[in-house]
């Protein structure tokens, strides 16, 4: 079939156009750029600039701000009991300064925290907040413990970040709600389920009248492992925790007209088929808003799953941290940019890490593990020190705030990882992390072309108008 001079040619533009058209507007100007690579940390690299480029090349990373996902809660990490009494024992001045780095919208500006109600593993000594004797009715409750430190650091904390989102999360009941009679281990006793569900919001209170509210709750922390014993744990079956969310926790905090959220599983990815089985049932879907995951076993790809067949349930990424003993524990940035990445990428809200602080042994524990925190303050010098964790979330905490939406990126470069978002302002930002050799990418977004260099086991941030 003969074709008509000039029609190929003018469909082929008009598929262009209508491809860049669907990308969004075609950036101009500059882009800045900070990397984190060898001795660089978070440092101003030479900008970039867009360019015309009306078809997307072969091979590019493809930005379209026309579709956007999951929107971002934030980022931070665990004020554990260890964590609080570490950061509390630094001379005010320096305090000062390590929570203005932290949460301080001009710098880190973390989001969100994570807190222990009762003891973690990363505690100076194990507790709950109604310890001893059977206490159905909860006469000596308190949570006095945590008024030493832990909400002072808080306190101190949403001083430096107001909109500062917490939320609390129990590594075990108190041992006599328990089979074994201890927070160690073991599983919880269903005849307690009433008297636990206002222990949690009797913890919600107390937090509240002294200063600092939680904004939701988890149902335990880790519900599939009472970890031999070894440490504060709690086993939770299904059952279990569907039982309690639909008669006990889920009407207590609706009767209270507190407005906390209730986020399930608080544990890994591989456990996603638990989930799927919990939110199948409508009187626990009514009370939860959310998933918690830990991403320790399995993939990414699990909260995907989840997101898929229930939209309407949040995804939350609430634990992962170094260990302290690992010889890349200052320098393994790339390993967590580009798990981050992936979490982004499969719809979570936040990204929460593990303990905010810890000393150069992975102390203060009472646990099995050899966790490093978030930031190390030497016990005996006191100075900080930064792990890779901390720098990966620099690229991303600094980079991505609250209200942010991410926005589809597509394209594969070897060793490449990438994700991207549209800030409320209209900014953009983009994540790229190179855990291969040193390589130059492409970025082509609505009609306009950028190349990067990444060097070799980089994180890089760009950001542009």
């Amino acid at each position: 079939m003969r074709s008509i001079p000039g029609t190929l040619a003018t469909a082929a533009a008009a598929s262009v156009l209508a491809s860049a058209a669907q990308s969004g507007p075609a950036p101009t100007g500059s882009i800045l750029v900070r990397q984190t690579e060898g001795t660089a940390r978070f440092a101003a690299a030479p900008s970039l600039s867009w360019r015309p480029v009306p078809a997307a090349p072969e091979g590019a990373i493809q930005l379209d701000a026309s579709h956007t996902y999951q929107e971002i809660l934030g980022f931070g990490a665990a004020f554990t009991d260890a964590s609080c009494y570490l950061i509390h024992q630094l001379p005010p001045e320096a305090r000062e300064k390590l929570l203005h780095e932290l949460f301080h919208p001009s710098e880190m500006g973390f989001l969100v925290g994570r807190v222990p109600l009762g003891a973690s593993d990363y505690s100076t000594s194990l507790y709950s907040f109604d310890e001893g004797d059977p206490d159905p009715d909860l006469l000596h409750f308190s949570i006095d413990h945590d008024r030493a430190y832990m909400l002072p650091v808080l306190a101190q904390a949403r001083q430096m970040a107001p909109e500062l989102f917490l939320f609390g999360s129990a590594w075990s009941p108190p041992g006599w709600m328990k089979a074994n009679a201890s927070m160690l281990g073991g599983s919880m006793r269903k005849k307690y389920f009433g008297a636990y569900a206002q222990y949690l919001l009797r913890s919600l209170e107390g937090y509240a009248e002294a200063g600092v509210p939680l904004q939701a709750l988890t149902v335990q922390n880790e519900v599939d492992t009472d970890q031999d014993g070894r440490m504060p744990a709690c086993l939770w079956g299904q059952e279990y925790e569907m039982q309690f969310v639909a008669k006990h926790l889920g009407p207590a905090l609706a009767a209270s007209r507190n407005p906390a959220k209730i986020w399930i599983l608080d544990h890994n990815y591989n456990l996603w088929g638990r989930v799927l089985d919990e939110l199948e049932d409508p009187e626990v879907a009514r009370y939860v808003d959310g998933v918690a995951w830990h991403g320790y076993f399995g993939s990414p790809g699990a909260m995907t799953r989840v997101h898929d067949a229930y939209p309407a349930k949040h995804m939350y990424w609430t634990e992962g941290g170094p260990d302290y003993k690992s010889p890349d524990y200052l320098t393994d940035w790339a390993k967590w940019g580009a798990m981050y990445a992936g979490v982004l990428r499969n719809y979570a809200r936040c990204i929460v890490g593990w303990n905010l602080a810890l000393d150069e042994k992975g102390c203060p524990n009472i646990g099995p593990f050899s966790c490093g925190g978030l930031v190390q303050i030497h016990s005996g010098t006191q100075e900080i020190t930064r792990s890779g964790q901390y720098w990966a979330f620099a690229h991303y905490a600094r980079a991505m705030r609250r209200g942010a939406r991410r926005i589809a990126s597509t394209g594969k470069a070897d060793g490449v990882s990438h994700v991207a978002v549209i800030n409320p302002d209209g900014s953009k930002a983009a994540v790229l992390t190179n855990s291969g050799a040193v390589r130059s990418v492409r970025l082509w977004m609505g009609g306009s072309q950028a190349e990067a260099t990444l060097p070799a086991g980089s994180i890089s941030t760009l950001t542009w108008k």
